[in-house]
């Protein structure tokens, strides 16, 4: 068997929280998919300063003991090191597009979406748009620059256009509290969304990963919410920073969240609007979207996360083995996508 020499792409352009996010994530992604007969896993890693390590493993002694490079002597590290394909595991806007689109420049494939339809996903309300057009329902929004006044009548929502982990996200009740809903979103971004509130039923999640061309829909998984104590999902109940400095997983512990029994009526109605987004959009390898369902049963898309670093707690990872899909299997279907082999 050939040994695949992989890259993972780990850090963040951006900021600490996302450098310390993807750290998080690909840590759990290397440990749990280790397979030395099969992959020689090298690790590079960008901190916000724009400097690149290329350090042994992801232990804070590790990357401290390594020296940092600029982007031009990274480039020419890696094109000397015969690597065969990528593993993306940045989620800041940049490392989603940028720095993908540099391994297309080294012509060096990479596991995930391209870098346009990562620009598109990471944009709420251009997303948004690509899915209505295919005909999927979603609420009635408004994009807002800092000097307008919106004219949705609350209940809202309103959220940066580009953030993730509800970050800056409200629900405004009354018109009162529009003034500091907008204030606290456009701390993140320089564009808001305001979109119509829909009514809880369920909100869920929907996974597709794409196998021998073929479109699969994941089991969903759903979010502990209730229509009068919690109507929607915040920052906390995603990711918590623990006394030692690190991030956890807030919604990781079947209590928060769940896996959907495959069998409940709405897993197929979700799993063929989830199938319309990934194709709207252009997606490859693997998408998920978000979706809130109404008290009709109606699903409204939300939103589109397409990344995975297939680490356990990865939210594609954990709807693949619910499926009977272990993860060293669901990476290497991706891996298989990549490179173009059944």
């Amino acid at each position: 068997m050939t040994v695949l020499r992989i890259l993972h792409l780990v850090g963040s352009a951006h900021n600490d929280f996302y450098c310390d996010l993807s750290r998080l994530y690909a840590q759990d992604c290397l440990v749990a998919t280790a397979a030395p007969s099969r992959y020689d896993f090298q690790i590079a890693y960008i901190t916000p300063d724009l400097q690149w390590r290329f350090p042994p493993s992801l232990s804070p002694e590790d990357i401290a003991d390594t020296k940092p490079i600029p982007l031009f002597d990274a480039i020419k590290f890696i094109t000397a090191q015969n690597i065969d394909l990528v593993l993306p595991q940045m989620f800041c806007i940049p490392g989603m597009t940028h720095y993908r689109a540099l391994f297309d420049l080294l012509k060096i494939p990479y596991i995930g979406n391209t870098p346009d339809i990562m620009a598109i996903a990471s944009h709420k309300a251009r997303t948004k748009a690509i899915v209505e057009a295919a005909g999927v329902k979603v609420p009635r929004g408004e994009v807002l620059l800092k000097a307008d006044i919106p004219t949705i009548r609350p209940p809202a929502i309103v959220k940066p256009v580009s953030s993730d982990n509800s970050l800056g996200m409200d629900l405004v009740k009354e018109a009162t509290d529009y003034d500091a809903a907008l204030k606290k979103a456009f701390e993140y971004a320089s564009e808001v969304i305001v979109e119509e509130f829909i009514e809880l039923g369920r909100e869920v999640r929907c996974g597709i990963i794409v196998k021998d061309g073929e479109l699969i829909g994941l089991p969903l998984e759903e979010y502990l919410l209730d229509p009068h104590s919690k109507p929607i999902r915040n920052h906390a109940d995603k990711l918590q920073q623990t006394d030692d400095g690190n991030l956890r997983f807030a919604a990781k512990d079947n209590i928060k969240s769940w896996i959907v029994d495959p069998n409940d009526p709405m897993t197929q109605k979700v799993q063929q609007v989830a199938k319309k987004c990934h194709q709207a959009l252009g997606c490859r390898h693997y998408s998920l979207f978000d979706f809130r369902i109404d008290p009709e049963g109606q699903p409204w898309f939300l939103e589109a996360g397409l990344y995975c670093s297939f680490a356990p707690k990865s939210v594609i990872s954990s709807m693949a083995a619910s499926a009977g899909i272990p993860l060293n299997e669901l990476l290497m279907m991706a891996i298989n996508e990549t490179l173009g082999m059944t």
